[in-house]
């Protein structure tokens, strides 16, 4: 006679203490759970209503500059420290922990603080401020001694330039900085006078920006529509990139050593791979005014962009539209904005002399969590990863309180997009001859690269 027998190992459903989670034996055979698929499309979508419910970005306006905030730098060897310079010539440095100013110069500038970086190195922690008046500042919060009211600190260096300054960028490892003005200068921070002098024919540089990974390469943009890219170790230009609108902020890749991203007048950002320029990588549009400042995540796989239209935006660098927006009633319009180096959070400056703290993802609460509320959160994002395109799930993922000056700004951008397209096609149908050729998103913004 055959006898059959269930046999299991008390190994299989026995706690090993009493904190642990009740073992139970599940059948993972899919005709035994036909409605799967419908449970995970609930919990997708519940997940879904959630992140949007807890989505509140915004923690915290710090005041205290007088005049709009124009200047802002990240130090990348202290993530609790940020340097902001105003239209009213004072610098301060702010603690994000404390939420607080800890270091101010009051008459930093006579005139406006036009940019401000750090001197790399963890050991020392100088920073470089320049402005219209013609001055290229060192400071230091230990090294800087008081002047006679006991108040306003003295700069470690000073250094005269000939024009006024719009911009200053640090070289990595080597004691250089650059500023722009009606052109770029290389100094040493040993000598007084530039050690060299770049031009390509633009009348004014808006910035320059020094490759962090290829340390030999920078970039400038400037008002004739231009964007340069210059070789230190042959101080002579590579390559020049003119658009239809000029530029007004780079920023570098920090992953990616050939990577670059502009904001234009045009209201996008565009990505550039520096070898081949004809065309960009990447259009990032839903700004509705131009884009005053932009800057990658310490990942580089993140963008955030501030612009004229009192908003910030976040993007994903290979997806063409902004992931998210921030704003608020009283913010007026962003001149500068930067990921701090954890990446957990952004930091915006506007005309209306406030600083503000964001989360960088609207819904993540800070703090330790536990191995099931890691699980959990891990497993809620696969969801809604893999029910994104199912219209309900889409919808409730998508929606987002704009502004309505926004709002309206857009659909008067679509329809005006719309409209200019309908004639482009119009032309091509009754041209007699030699229609106008249909031209990419990327490279229509481009009128021509020369390469030296």
């Amino acid at each position: 006679m055959k006898v059959k027998a269930l046999s299991r190992s008390t190994e299989d459903y026995t706690r090993e203490t009493k904190s642990d989670i009740q073992r139970l034996p599940r059948n993972v055979n899919p005709e035994l759970h036909p409605l799967e698929r419908a449970r995970e499309y609930k919990r997708a979508l519940n997940s879904a209503k959630l992140e949007r419910m807890f989505a509140k970005p915004f923690i915290s306006s710090m005041s205290g500059h007088i005049d709009g905030i124009y200047a802002m730098a990240k130090n990348p060897w202290d993530l609790d420290s940020i340097i902001t310079g105003s239209g009213d010539g004072e610098l301060r440095v702010w603690s994000l922990s404390s939420q607080e100013t800890i270091w101010k110069a009051p008459e930093a500038h006579r005139g406006v603080v036009k940019g401000v970086c750090n001197v790399p190195g963890g050991e020392s922690d100088r920073f470089l401020s320049v402005g219209t008046d013609k001055l290229a500042k060192v400071w230091s919060r230990t090294e800087s001694a008081l002047a006679a009211d006991g108040i306003t600190p003295e700069t470690v260096a000073t250094y005269n330039g000939k024009h006024p300054f719009n911009g200053v960028d640090h070289h990595r490892n080597r004691p250089l900085f650059a500023t722009c003005s009606s052109l770029v200068e290389v100094w040493d921070v040993d000598r007084s006078e530039p050690i060299s002098s770049l031009s390509w024919g633009a009348d004014t540089i808006n910035t320059v920006r020094m490759n962090q990974t290829e340390v030999n390469v920078l970039a400038s943009c400037g008002t004739d529509r231009s964007v340069i890219l210059y070789d230190l170790r042959t101080t002579s230009p590579l390559s020049k990139l003119v658009m239809k609108l000029s530029t007004n902020a780079i920023a570098w890749n920090p992953m990616e050593a050939f990577t670059f991203a502009t904001a234009n007048e045009d209201h996008n950002v565009y990505i550039f791979d520096m070898r081949r320029m004809d065309h960009a990588v990447s259009v990032l549009r839903n700004h509705v005014s131009a884009v005053m400042d932009l800057d990658y995540s310490p990942t580089g796989q993140e963008l955030v962009s501030g612009s004229y239209d009192r908003s910030i935006r976040l993007w994903d660098a290979n997806k063409a539209h902004s992931r998210d927006i921030y704003h608020t009633k009283r913010m007026q319009r962003v001149f500068c904005v930067k990921f701090t180096q954890d990446n957990k959070y952004v930091l915006s400056g506007s005309d209306d002399s406030n600083l503000r703290l964001w989360r960088a993802r609207a819904s993540e609460r800070v703090g330790i969590k536990s191995n099931r509320q890691r699980a959990s959160i891990e497993y809620a994002e696969k969801l809604k990863d893999r029910y994104k395109f199912v219209p309900e799930v889409q919808k409730v993922l998508r929606q987002r309180n704009i502004p309505s000056v926004i709002k309206k700004a857009a659909q008067t951008k679509q329809i005006m997009l719309q409209s200019r397209k309908r004639k482009e096609e119009n032309e091509r149908k009754h041209a007699k001859s030699n229609p106008k050729p249909r031209v990419p998103e990327r490279r229509k913004a481009i009128i021509g690269v020369t390469n030296k």
